[in-house]
């Protein structure tokens, strides 16, 4: 009997992660992918390691339940806390024949590829700057490079708002940009997959000279190389252009917001996580 084919499954704390699949669809448009935000327990970022450990492998257990046997985390502080435990601990012992991968790692590629003095900038979440999770990460790459992290913890509560276009967060770019501008860095990583969608105001406010990279366009061509490397799993992925949408709090402003983050207007079902 054949194997049924799988879909993708993308994960984020909230909205954030629909700009990594706006992406991935974008790179990779035959596939089909199925994304889960946990917004009724958003933001993550403040949380603890093993809170966010039960929270995350919730949502894997979900997604795997819906017929994906790869989920991408599109969700920072998931990654930095929880993915390594997932992949070692989790998945063998529960789910041998399933992968889960995260965002850090191709973040922190593309920036030891793109600095020219060496000098990196992470922005991010409260959760995601402690664990250090992209120094380890950048340092294993080219231990030449200095890496300052700064956490933002009030840009996620404004985004997820759709505040993002006022000025107070314009105000609050400038606060936490300026004193990182002083250390004459060359290249400034968007930690957090929200920060996306501020991606041309942060341009604007640290100039050309330096590199901005975001997750939503490193991410989706890490996973074609991915996929490419692993025919065995790339054969077994359905491929029919769906994409269906999940959210454990089921609001108006998911759809609209949601909408504006992927790109265009997005029909979304309830998930009951845990």
């Amino acid at each position: 009997m054949k194997r049924p084919k799988k879909s993708i499954g993308v994960f984020d704390s909230g909205f954030g992660g629909l700009t990594i699949l706006r992406g991935l669809v974008k790179e990779l448009p035959e596939y089909d992918f199925i994304y889960l935000g946990d917004t009724a327990r958003s933001p993550y970022g403040s949380r603890s390691e093993e809170v966010i450990y039960d929270f995350t492998r919730q949502a894997v257990d979900f997604l795997f339940e819906k017929n994906c046997d790869l989920v991408i985390l599109a969700c920072n502080t998931a990654s930095s806390e929880a993915l390594h435990r997932i992949q070692t601990e989790y998945l063998p012992k529960s789910h041998p024949d399933k992968k889960v991968l995260g965002v850090i790692i191709p973040a922190a590629e593309d920036a030891v590829l793109r600095t020219k003095n060496h000098k990196i900038v992470v922005i991010a979440t409260e959760q995601t700057v402690a664990s250090l999770a992209f120094v380890r990460e950048i340092k294993k790459l080219d231990p030449k490079n200095q890496i300052f992290q700064k956490a933002c913890p009030l840009l996620v509560p404004i985004i997820e708002a759709g505040e993002h276009s006022s000025d107070v967060t314009d105000i609050l770019l400038q606060k936490y940009l300026a004193p990182l501008l002083k250390k004459h860095i060359d290249t400034l990583i968007l930690g957090c997959t929200h920060y996306s969608i501020l991606k041309k105001k942060i341009q604007t406010i640290v100039g050309k000279n330096i590199t901005v990279i975001s997750e939503e366009t490193v991410v989706p061509a890490k996973l074609k190389s991915y996929l490419k490397k692993h025919p065995e799993i790339e054969k077994n992925l359905s491929k029919n252009h769906l994409r269906t949408f999940y959210s454990t709090d089921l609001t108006e402003k998911f759809q609209r917001l949601g909408g504006k983050f992927f790109g265009k207007k997005i029909i979304v079902q309830k998930a009951r996580l845990g």
